[in-house]
């Protein structure tokens, strides 16, 4: 492996600045998230992205706006239903409701359908002709409204036989269809306003004589104190100055255990507060807060366009026009050609342009990605680019940052030698973390934190460059480096394995009660217990993984083959890092890096996919495609799985939406019309809402991968 010179650590930890986030407070704004009505969904929020789809063609239109123009059209349908003469007919009753005038009233309900029932269709259709993209809603619209200008002209002279209850039957699926796609689309968007409830209304703030007044929280500044009771969920991202407590996360980074929080933690806004009362100070509101970063990710990553988006629009615009140019086509042949009727012919028309609405097509991928961008979130995992999110299912090899990635970014017993048998390990940790709990040093707390009990030490000593010295339970007990002892001549009892543990890229000291030597203590990078798992899980998947560290080839060495990873640099400068991306790059591999750090940022920028892990409340890394709130690499095989199976679901629909078309167009040109095969507009109707419920149902079907 290609190395770099470099002395021991680079700087791989610290995280990078926040990005920019929109103006918008911990509550949205109202115009931002749909509001309920009857608990459904009543809006978009998020899902603009469905532009000439959802946001477009049904501006203006609520859930409940179609759900009850829905329901008072099929109240028109039943009289219109009734006095048919030809279901009188079919029903063996004809003429018991015939009256005079009766045509007339047929045309007037039939009226009251299509100006009411089909006016967001109309203007549907007067948008895309302005936008000069005709699509779903210039078929519908082209459909009913030659079904109703027929049927009326009929109803005053012209000989044929009227549409009217087809155009009532049409318009009413057609609003069914409507309804059910904005209720999926709108409940897959229901991620932003689930966090933008999580935020409390009232805050307890705390005076500078120690009492409280509960303001709201849109009142708050970074400095203020603030008292979070138990139960309750914290106002705004603060940081812990007093009490003890544990916090449920799991809305907010999909982290299922409650973590602990003390003195100097950090707090974020929405988390539900454990057993104890905390006392936090602001450090951050509004649009610099972790929720509204989060719900700005979720919605630009609803908002942004896909490849396979792209693919779907360019399929439904062509779509229209074939339907359209079939449409025309269909009459043409059958009134010119065939000799058919006006009145057949213009059936087949219209029933042509019905079946071939590309409304399945058209919520093929824009349901998928609002789905899959919901389900992400809700665990932790943001994406900021589709494209890149897409192309995670590709990965074939990872690069990881160590420090901070793969490790805890802070030193921990890995290794305990003892020298005495009278001495157990744990009692060995207790006298050395005794004299250690004094001292600030990285090393000192990595021993003092490894001993849950903790001991009194008195007459404690540092020694500089050397360890330090302190009394303990009346003995005198040192933690020096073995540079100590070999100023004094001193031997180790077990040199070999102490240089065993060095080599490795340890850090080994030894411990000393009376000037005898006892034990020796070996610390490290703490290794995360999760890295384990996930580059086993991605191994499996068949995606080589790499580390990338500024540490020497010892540890780097010893790391990565703790975790089993297929390669590693080593004493990289984090000026090089990009470098080495490209190498990776260079063998073919479509790459991702995952890192932590703002020396990272430039690594991320130039792998395939950037993924930043362990970003906390600094939620994400500018360079960064998709953000994995939580510390846990366990995350990223989740998320190239999520990739995969949301791929998975876009492709099925595409392909169910096209082929349902190619086989349905011909079939309602009346093809089949020899055979005794006729497929009437209503039917029509009814099968194209049938197979935007399918795709609906098969997006809703999406689930994070186990």
């Amino acid at each position: 492996m290609h190395q770099q010179p470099h002395e021991h650590h680079a700087e791989e930890g610290s995280h990078a600045g926040h990005m920019a986030a929109g103006e918008h407070s911990g509550h949205m704004a109202d115009g931002e998230h749909a509001a309920h009505e009857g608990g459904e969904h009543t809006g978009h929020g998020a899902t603009s992205e469905h532009a000439g789809h959802a946001a477009g063609r049904h501006e203006g239109h609520s859930v409940a706006d179609f759900r009850r123009r829905f329901w008072v059209s099929l109240a028109l349908t039943v009289p219109i239903l009734a006095l048919t003469p030809q279901l009188q007919s079919l029903l063996g009753v004809p003429g018991i409701l015939a009256f005079p005038g009766s045509t007339f009233v047929l045309f007037a309900l039939s009226a009251a359908v299509y100006v009411y029932g089909g006016r967001p269709f109309l203007k549907g259709f007067v948008r895309e002709m302005r936008a000069r993209t005709p699509g779903m809603m210039t078929l519908i619209a082209v459909a009913i409204t030659t079904a109703f200008a027929y049927s009326a002209l009929v109803a005053f002279g012209l000989p044929g036989m009227p549409f009217f209850w087809e155009l009532a039957t049409l318009v009413d699926i057609m609003l069914l269809g409507h309804w059910i796609e904005m209720r999926s689309v709108g409940e897959a968007s229901q991620a932003l306003e689930a966090l933008a409830r999580l935020l409390p209304g009232e805050a307890h703030r705390l005076r500078d004589d120690g009492s409280t007044e509960d303001v709201p929280v849109e009142s708050l500044r970074v400095g203020d104190r603030v008292l979070v009771k138990p139960g309750e969920k914290v106002p705004a991202d603060g940081e812990v100055v007093d009490g003890r407590s544990s916090m449920n996360e799991a809305m907010l980074t999909g982290e299922s255990k409650p973590v602990d929080k003390r003195s100097g933690d950090q707090a974020i806004g929405g988390a539900v507060n454990g057993e104890g009362a905390l006392t936090l100070v602001i450090r951050k509101t509004g649009s610099d807060s972790f929720l509204a970063q989060v719900m700005d990710l979720v919605r630009q990553a609803q908002e942004s366009k896909s490849r396979t988006q792209d693919l779907a629009d360019r399929a439904a615009f062509w779509l229209t026009i074939i339907a359209l140019g079939g449409g025309a086509l269909t009459f043409v042949a059958w009134l010119a050609f065939a000799g058919s009727s006006l009145a057949f012919a213009l059936e087949r028309t219209v029933t042509v342009m019905v079946i071939a609405c590309p409304h399945a097509l058209g919520l093929a991928v824009p349901l998928v990605v609002a789905l899959s961008t919901a389900i992400a979130a809700g665990n932790g995992l943001l994406v900021r680019s589709r494209s890149a999110f897409e192309d995670a299912r590709n990965v074939q090899s990872i690069i990881f940052d160590k420090t901070g990635t793969l490790t805890e970014g802070r030193f921990g017993v890995t290794d305990v030698i003892e020298f005495e048998a009278a001495l157990p390990r744990e009692r060995l940790l207790e006298l050395a973390a005794a004299v250690e709990s004094r001292s600030e040093h990285p090393i000192a707390r990595g021993i003092a934190d490894a001993s849950p009990r903790p001991l009194a030490v008195d007459d404690f000593r540092a020694i500089p460059g050397i360890g330090a010295e302190g009394v303990v339970e009346g003995r005198r007990v040192m933690v020096v480096s073995p540079g100590y002892l070999s100023q004094r001549g001193i031997q180790l009892p077990d040199q070999t394995r102490v240089d065993e543990l060095s080599a490795q890229g340890k850090t080994v000291v030894v411990v000393l009660i009376e000037e005898r030597i006892v034990g020796a203590i070996a610390l490290a990078d703490i290794i995360r217990p999760e890295s384990k798992q996930a580059i086993a899980s991605l191994k499996a998947m068949g995606i080589q993984t790499i580390m990338l560290t500024g540490d020497n080839r010892q540890v780097a060495a010893w790391v990565a083959r703790e975790i089993g990873l297929d390669d590693y640099f080593a004493e990289v400068l984090p000026a090089e890092k990009a470098s080495k991306v490209r190498e990776v790059q260079a063998r073919g591999l479509v790459t991702a890096m995952v890192g932590d750090g703002v020396n990272d940022a430039p690594a991320l920028a130039q792998a395939d996919i950037g993924i930043a892990i362990g970003a906390g409340t600094d939620v994400a890394i500018e360079s960064a495609d998709i953000v994995l709130v939580r510390s846990d690499p366990r995350d990223i095989p989740a998320i190239i799985g999520l990739a995969a199976a949301t791929y998975r679901k876009m492709i099925q629909n595409l392909a169910w939406a096209t082929g349902y078309n190619v086989i349905a167009i011909p079939l309602a040109a009346g093809v089949l019309y020899g055979f005794g095969i006729l497929l009437p507009p209503a039917l029509a109707a009814v099968f194209m809402s049938a197979s935007t419920v399918i795709v609906a149902v098969n997006a809703r079907r999406l689930r994070m991968p186990e």
